[in-house]
């Protein structure tokens, strides 16, 4: 019996590493790598951190009894690169300069391609990295923003979206590029995609700037009165920017980004509570209709997934204003571990090519 195909997936946060181990799409381990915030301090740069992060995740797989010569692959979490189209991308030279460098943004997803080709390189086997935040497959005139000098951008949670539209396609009997559809991550950030054959053609940036408010994002405000603040004299703009992103939400109306707290709060009479609550799934339907024209309502389904999709409270409401569009699926959390895990396998059965970076042509962001 021929043995199953192991992988070593690899998701670095700000404060931890999160690191499975997979025989096909069976998880034989998870772990969460805690790491003090203290002891990274100690390095001056986010880089200064792989060859730490490395040695815990060697040792880790060691304590554990994982023989790394058994693995096929290694797949990392996509960082802030340039924008690119959706896929499995083999780990090379350009993109660890691009992350490196910073150019296109500093966060801890960057070492995630990093950390994969440390260890790959040693088993001479492939890195990759699988649907980074930066995909973009926007369509022309969902580019334009209204203002010349703004372009909209495509920044969202790509892995998993588009690891829950391979899922419910699967359940509906299609491939992903054969449906049409409409889906919500609800998690820290909310961001609704609208998904064509396979591509993304229109979605909200959920960084800081557009789409419904979540439990830390303040999402699309009204424009003249943010002008209006920004020039106030009462705030910074990093003040603005904390306000917008971090203290947004319901952080910003409830104190707090816990929709379980907001629920319980709820349970107990909190009328506040209730309203903003309602406000948040509110937005998201409308979110969802908006991005339902898109597709010019001809919808396979609408998926709800993320860490909010676990409240049925929550998803109750939304759905009570969209089932009428399309069937509506619900796949609660993020699963970024096991989408990492399923892109590399693909590219190794050879279900699909491994794309290679930067695609060509490369797209300019408006300066």
């Amino acid at each position: 019996m021929q043995e199953p195909i192991r992988v070593l997936a690899i998701n670095p946060g700000s404060t931890s590493t999160k690191i499975g181990v997979f025989d096909g799409e069976k998880q034989i381990l998870e772990e969460t790598l805690r790491h003090d915030p203290e002891e990274l301090s100690k390095f001056d740069h986010l880089f200064d951190q792989y060859e730490f992060r490395k040695q815990l995740i060697l040792d880790t797989l060691d304590r554990e009894g994982i023989n790394l010569t058994r693995l096929r692959a290694v797949v990392g979490r996509g960082g802030l690169l340039r924008p690119i189209p959706g896929g499995t991308y083999r780990v090379n030279e350009a993109m660890m300069n691009d992350l490196r460098s910073g150019e296109y943004g500093v966060h801890a997803s960057n070492l995630g391609a990093i950390l994969a080709y440390e260890i790959a390189s040693k088993l001479n086997i492939p890195a990759f990295i699988v649907d980074p935040v930066v995909v973009d497959e926007l369509e022309p005139i969902a580019r334009i923003s209204g203002m010349p000098v703004i372009e909209r951008r495509s920044i969202f949670h790509a892995l998993n979206q588009k690891a829950v539209a391979r899922r419910v396609a699967a359940k509906l009997g299609k491939t992903y590029q054969e449906c049409r559809f409409v889906i919500a991550h609800m998690g820290g950030g909310i961001t609704v995609g609208a998904h064509q054959k396979g591509r993304v053609i229109d979605v909200n940036n959920g960084l800081h700037g557009e789409g419904p408010f979540s439990p830390e994002r303040a999402g699309t405000l009204p424009v003249g009165d943010l002008v209006a603040l920004c020039f106030s004299g009462k705030y910074f703009a990093g003040e603005i920017m904390k306000m917008i992103v971090g203290k947004g939400g319901l952080m910003g109306y409830l104190g707090t980004t816990d929709a379980r707290e907001v629920e319980e709060r709820i349970e107990k009479g909190d009328k506040q509570a209730a309203l903003i609550y309602s406000a948040m799934a509110y937005q998201v339907a409308k979110e969802i209709g908006a991005y339902a024209t898109v597709l010019e309502g001809k919808l396979d389904a609408i998926i709800l997934t993320g860490g909010l999709a676990y409240g049925k409270m929550f998803t109750d409401q939304i759905v009570e204003r969209i089932g009428w569009i399309a069937p509506v699926h619900i796949v609660p959390g993020e699963n970024e571990l096991q989408a990492l895990a399923e892109g590399a396998l693909r590219v190794v059965r050879g279900e699909e090519e491994a794309l290679t970076y930067p695609p060509e042509p490369v797209r300019k962001d408006v300066e």
